[in-house]
């Protein structure tokens, strides 16, 4: 394929994304929700943050009074220096006291900001752990990690800065106002003229602002979602030799990330302008017109110094008013991708009156189970069978035939779509959610490590364990002998996925993790189908320990180590073909008959 047939494909991948701008007006609703975070603090640091701002303006809104009308037309004009002196000493206290005030407004703020950020970081990370697996199914790692991050961290300076200074420009422009008029009603009514004007130009302005931070909040998601899926597949991206079309690709979605941030800013940038150039306007009517009245003898020196001093102060609230609403408008757009997730219900509900199964035997029964992914796609088909407590029951078919679905319906990380998946002979419905996983281990073919020692690792099946405790059950599988000669033994740091072990320790410190966890009832998904022949035979000696009276669920490609099974279950789209155990299956020669056949068969010419 040519390079411009690549550039082309890679641009029209990008181009149909399905990630769109929401056109919505701006939701005064929604953003009195953000706020609500701020209700922990509402009689801590909230008040002590409206006290310092109350001080701050009070003393902008005395000062120029105090300089121009007082010191000018009274003090010097009447060379009163006694009375200078004490203006002098309050105007120095009271500039003391305003900076007193604004750096623990400032200290306050941003203390109340960090912990509305970690507050609300919080609640979205414990929800989204709460969501149905059929979530985490339609998104990419890299989106949720968007909203948890990025999102969140764009309303920072909302929260450490622009709720307050909303409240403090809001009482500077109402006292300034109010100043002004008492001043000389003439000359405020001349300059305000403008403020309408330059009203009906920034309101324009904001539609086109709020759409430009959604797109950028967008394409930092496309960025994000494509740098988690690049770093996650790098082996196969450099295996199959793709580096070069993964950087155009790249490229085209830094690309519009980079547009979208210049066109967020270039009209933000025009809102200060804006209020630069009617504040102009408004001085050159100060100028004009005051000399004016002064020449008439309506309007005194002092006066007009002070009006000079809160016509300075009436734009500059303005102007920060316009940055607080930009600072909204990004909130806005994060909150509603943050709300959108917070919103989201988990499709598998806990029942209003859940019940509590303190002492699970793991009888497992499905009575007439049918499941869809979605409406084109049906995985199980009126599917009927029982597993009894301490059973060994392994399930066997072509990818696709339903058995990972039989899985995932038994921990209840979907629900049936029609009929009743029961253990115990309770609706798996009506028991409660956490209470049945904790009796349920499941046993991936790809092994997930976290970032932590070996201990960590095994113990995540049971936290409150002992150091004793893990390494018995490490003993117990066989992962002992490989632990024991790590640089650090159990204390030995792995990285994320534990890429520097091999697929088969992975697989041994995955089965202590499940023997340490003691649960009812065990799925073996895929679990020993990346090991050796020499680690499954450490494993199948380990299994029978693990397995022990428990019961236990096998999904396995590989048919000998499911020989053993007390009963075996053939599946093909989702319907059960044939039911026994492998003595009894190969007497009939059905479809396991061939299976087991085209297995030895393959073994033999390989």
């Amino acid at each position: 394929m040519k390079q411009k047939e690549k550039i082309s494909l890679i641009k029209e991948r990008f181009q149909y994304s399905t990630d769109t701008v929401i056109e919505k007006p701006f939701n005064w609703r929604q953003m009195l929700r953000l706020l609500s975070y701020l209700k922990p603090y509402a009689k801590t640091l909230l008040p002590l943050a409206f006290l310092a701002v109350i001080i701050s303006s009070a003393v902008r809104l005395i000062a120029p009074i105090l300089i121009g009308k007082y010191t000018l037309d009274h003090a010097i004009q009447n060379k009163d220096m006694n009375l200078l002196t004490i203006l002098v000493l309050t105007i120095a206290g009271m500039y003391i006291l305003s900076y007193i005030a604004n750096r623990l407004r400032i200290k306050w703020m941003n203390q109340l900001g960090q912990n509305v950020i970690y507050d609300l970081r919080k609640h979205l990370f414990t929800h989204v752990q709460s969501l149905s697996h059929r979530f985490f199914d339609q998104r990419s790692a890299g989106s949720i990690l968007v909203r948890i991050m990025n999102d969140i961290n764009s309303l920072q300076e909302l929260f450490t800065s622009g709720v307050i200074n909303l409240l403090m420009d809001f009482m500077l422009l109402i006292g300034v106002v109010i100043l002004l008029f008492s001043l000389s009603p003439q000359l405020t009514l001349a300059i305000l003229v403008i403020v309408p004007i330059m009203f009906f130009i920034s309101t324009s302005l904001r539609k086109k602002i709020r759409r430009s931070w959604q797109s950028v909040r967008l394409k930092q998601s496309k960025l994000n979602s494509h740098l988690n899926e690049s770093i996650q597949g790098i082996r196969v991206t450099q295996s199959y030799t793709q580096e070069a079309e993964n950087i155009e690709f790249f490229d085209g979605v830094n690309t519009e990330n980079f547009k979208a941030w210049k066109n967020a800013t270039r009209r933000n940038a025009m809102f200060t302008p804006m209020v630069e150039m009617t504040n102009a306007i408004g001085t050159a009517i100060l100028i004009w017109y005051g000399a004016t009245l002064i020449a008439g003898g309506t309007l005194t020196i002092g006066t007009f110094v002070s009006f000079a001093f809160y016509l300075g102060m009436f734009w500059e609230p303005i102007s920060r008013l316009g940055q607080v609403y930009n600072q909204l408008l990004i909130g806005m757009a994060s909150s509603e991708r943050i709300f959108e997730f917070i919103d989201e219900k988990p499709i598998v509900a806990e029942a209003s009156n859940p019940i509590q199964l303190q002492n699970m035997k793991g009888k497992i029964e499905f009575d007439s189970v049918e499941f869809a992914y979605d409406a084109t796609r049906k995985a199980l088909n009126s599917v009927t069978f029982t597993i009894e407590a301490g059973q060994t029951v392994a399930l066997v078919g072509h990818t696709g035939s339903g058995k990972t679905t039989i899985a995932n319906l038994i921990s209840r990380f979907y629900d049936a779509t029609n009929g009743v998946v029961k253990i115990d002979g309770r609706n798996i419905k009506d028991i409660k959610i956490n209470e049945l996983r904790s009796k349920i281990s499941v046993v991936l073919q790809d092994t997930f490590i976290f970032s932590g020692t070996i201990m960590d690792n095994i113990r995540f099946g049971r936290p409150t364990a002992s150091d004793e405790e893990v390494v018995a059950a490490a003993k117990a599988v066989g992962a002992d002998d490989f632990i024991k000669n790590l640089s650090d033994g159990y204390f030995t740091e792995v990285e994320e996925r534990g890429n520097v072990l091999s697929v088969g320790e992975r697989q041994l410190i995955s089965f202590a993790r499940t023997l340490l966890a003691d649960p009812t009832i065990i799925i073996l998904d895929e679990a020993t189908a990346s090991i050796d022949t020499e680690t499954e035979v450490k494993i199948q000696t380990a299994l029978r320990k693990l397995l022990h009276g428990r019961t236990a669920i096998m999904i396995a490609h590989r048919l000998s180590t499911i020989r053993e099974a007390d009963n075996i279950i053939v599946l093909k789209n989702g319907h059960i073909m044939e039911q026994g155990n492998h003595e009894q299956l190969m007497g009939v020669q059905g479809i396991y008959y061939g299976l087991v056949k085209a297995q030895f068969h393959a073994l033999e010419v390989g």
